[in-house]
């Protein structure tokens, strides 16, 4: 054949193949014909994970830096136990930044404080003249998950109503504050509440001693039905973003909130649970025994890979406790790689 036929065909050969036109036809093709393998992948491995709790189980999670979001039953409704703490801490920081609180503000501990799930607190209450700075019970609340530290702290913002209030001009939807820790304990275990000037050292126990199994299967019952203090996914991930991103709280109160969040001793086997040693998370757990057990924080990925804001709900489950816990750090460690080896591009929800 002509060396000269062949070396003209071969230029024309590629001058076609390098063509704009065939590169934007090829290109087109590709992207009608080859799947989002990974997108697909995720969706089925949260979707498996999550039947490990045998209940319902509520994911989201967004990367900070590119806004991609990828979500199971994020708009679902669960309880948000201790992770309201999160949304009461926010309110609090507002009222400092006012100028009507500081950390250092200081209040007494009286007996009718002592709230169960405040064990650490036991010995203080029996001393009359107690103080706490807001600062000790902001700790006391987000790193031990202290009860009696959470309600004085939710008296001191305003109550519920005026963290609702503020999750509303945050424009957050889907999350519900309505009651303080002890009237939602009592709510879920059968026990009526006198009024709270009758509230006395070691009253609770003694009103616990009065329900029967009964009583308080009936108000369990009863408690899977409400809808006062919970949360969807997204909107605890809505939360946590407007905080990380300072349209939530000023940039120093969030570092505070943040830095007392990553001290959290809670939640171990959660969102930490499968998770590099040393991953920087800032978090806060919830449990209420079998009827949720929950972990909302920020994950710090490694390098330059970004943030993640992370919510994973998982509701009543006949599973034990290490069971549920491992769903949580089972999801988290999928999205972790999901976020660390995806590029972020697109949003993925469901």
């Amino acid at each position: 054949m002509n060396l000269r036929y062949v070396t003209s065909l071969l230029i024309g050969l590629l001058f076609y193949i390098h063509s704009p036109a065939l590169l934007r036809a090829q290109t087109s093709l590709s992207t009608k014909t080859i799947p989002d393998v990974a997108t697909q992948r995720l969706q089925q491995e949260l979707e498996r994970i999550a039947k490990l709790a045998k209940g319902k189980v509520g994911v989201c999670a967004l990367h900070l830096e590119s806004g991609k979001q990828i979500s199971l039953n994020s708009q679902e409704r669960f309880a948000m136990a201790s992770t309201v703490k999160v949304a009461i801490a926010t309110e609090l920081f507002t009222k400092i930044e006012k100028g009507q609180l500081s950390l250092m503000t200081m209040t007494d501990l009286k007996p009718s404080d002592l709230h169960p799930g405040s064990g650490t607190l036991d010995v203080l209450f029996a001393k009359p003249g107690v103080q706490l700075s807001v600062q000790n019970l902001l700790e006391l609340m987000m790193v031990i998950s202290d009860n009696s530290a959470t309600d004085i702290l939710l008296r001191l913002a305003g109550g519920p109503e005026a963290v609702q209030n503020r999750l509303k001009t945050l424009g957050i939807q889907g999350m519900s504050v309505d009651r303080s820790i002890i009237q939602l304990l009592a709510d879920l275990e059968g026990v009526t509440l006198p009024p709270a000037d009758q509230w006395t050292l070691g009253f609770y126990a003694n009103l616990e001693k009065g329900t029967t199994p009964e009583s308080r299967k009936a108000a369990e019952v009863k408690f899977k039905d409400d809808f006062r203090d919970t949360s969807t996914p997204e909107a605890m991930v809505n939360l946590l973003t407007q905080i990380f991103r300072g349209k939530a709280l000023q940039p120093a109160s969030r570092d505070t909130l943040l830095a007392v969040m990553q001290r959290c001793r809670g939640g171990l086997n959660r969102l930490k649970g499968y998770l590099p040693p040393e991953t920087l998370i800032a978090h806060k757990t919830g449990s209420l025994d079998g009827n949720a057990t929950d972990d909302v924080g920020i994950i710090t990925l490694p390098g330059d890979a970004g943030h993640i804001a992370i919510a994973v709900f998982v509701g009543p489950s006949p599973q034990p406790l290490a069971e549920r816990e491992a769903t949580i750090a089972h999801l988290a460690r999928t999205i972790y790689d999901y976020f660390l080896f995806q590029p972020p591009a697109t949003s993925l929800s469901r």
